[in-house]
């Protein structure tokens, strides 16, 4: 699979392009199709970003990440 910089991750905000991905704990993951991301945006998260922390402190687990594809990796 791919490495992808942070600056590859922040185009795929739903807004630059098409794609909308998200980063977690170092994976990129495809949530373009889900309506939880329509537009680019999670309540008041953004796209295009590591959204470990805020994964981590939502009040949902990270099992919701099961039903998305990961297409890649974040570069460090």
């Amino acid at each position: 699979m791919k490495i992808y910089t942070k600056e590859e991750l922040s185009l795929r905000n739903g807004q630059s392009l098409s794609e909308i991905w998200i980063a977690y704990k170092g994976k990129i993951y495809d949530v373009t199709n889900s309506t939880l991301f329509k537009g680019g945006k999670h309540f008041k998260l953004s796209t295009g970003i590591d959204l470990t922390n805020q994964i981590d402190n939502a009040p949902h687990t990270d099992e919701l990440l099961n039903d998305f594809t990961v297409v890649g990796f974040l570069k460090d």
